[in-house]
């Protein structure tokens, strides 16, 4: 029996450049929404002023009705790692919550996470959020000189592995993703080492770089909405995403609205814009 790896979608530049253009949108969107939060404002509404970002604009979303996931974006509160629904719940200080978001111009996808910490947070939370930051930030410029997809996952983990203090979890169970005409496809991205090089690196292949980790165990556990990943142990968890092009010039972060610029030169990364 022969075994194919599902297809990988190459993207020509001008398909590339309006990906960047709802790049761009989604971060306009999820600029609104970080700022909204603040304790006693619900997930509900963070919910809300995101989507009017995206209605204003006239794009498309591509959470909404995904699978039948009922909400515009995904907000996760401490202990829930990835696909919190939005609803009534209100932010308290301390939380950290989890903004996970998407949008569609003229038929391509865009896809970008953050994590935002309401008031003053406990340090080991901050701690969490930044060395999940900047693992995100090493797996880009690992892809920057990358041959196989599997380089980036190696950047991330071995990031994530050096810092100093109590070390952080890297879940396993959830990764990156390529993405286009859709919003999940082909392939995988992990997060962390593993010895599945995955396809080679060639241009027009756009990835969602997204590591999530943890300040406890890796075991999670999906609640009854069917939806929303918790931590088994009630740790507390950070998500960052962007979506990031690669051409023949180079790569660039479709979600930055500087193509990532300004984070990648301080690791040795200058980034190309998508040619014409």
């Amino acid at each position: 029996m022969a075994f194919h790896s599902p297809r990988i979608e190459y993207k020509t530049n001008a398909q590339m450049r309006i990906m960047q253009e709802a790049g761009e949108l989604l971060s306009r969107a999820l600029d609104a929404a970080v700022a909204a939060v603040a304790p006693g404002v619900t997930t509900d509404e963070l919910d809300a002023v995101f989507a009017a970002v995206v209605d204003e604009a006239g794009a498309q979303y591509n959470f909404l009705g995904y699978h039948g996931y009922p909400k515009h974006i995904c907000a996760s509160v401490n202990d829930e790692v990835v696909h919190g629904i939005p609803g009534p719940r209100a932010l308290e200080p301390g939380d950290v919550v989890k903004i996970d978001g998407g949008c569609i111009v003229r038929g391509w996808n865009a896809d970008s996470a953050r994590t935002v910490i309401v008031g003053q947070g406990d340090p080991e939370d901050e701690r969490l959020s930044e060395v999940t930051r900047m693992a995100m930030w090493h797996g880009i410029a690992a892809l920057a000189t990358a041959k196989y997809v599997g380089d980036i996952g190696d950047a991330i983990d071995d990031y994530v592995s050096a810092q100093k203090g109590k070390p952080l979890g890297i879940l396993e169970d959830y990764c990156g993703h390529g993405i286009g005409s859709q919003m999940h496809m082909a392939p995988d991205v992990l997060n962390y080492r593993s010895k599945h090089r995955g396809p080679k690196i060639k241009p027009g292949m756009c990835f969602a770089i997204e590591p999530m980790l943890v300040r406890g165990g890796l075991e999670t556990a999906v609640l009854e909405d069917d939806w929303t990943v918790v931590t088994t142990d009630g740790a507390r968890a950070s998500q960052w995403e962007h979506s990031v092009a690669v051409h023949r010039e180079g790569i660039w972060v479709l979600t930055a609205p500087d193509g990532g610029a300004s984070e990648l030169s301080k690791l040795g990364v200058t980034v190309v814009p998508i040619p014409a």
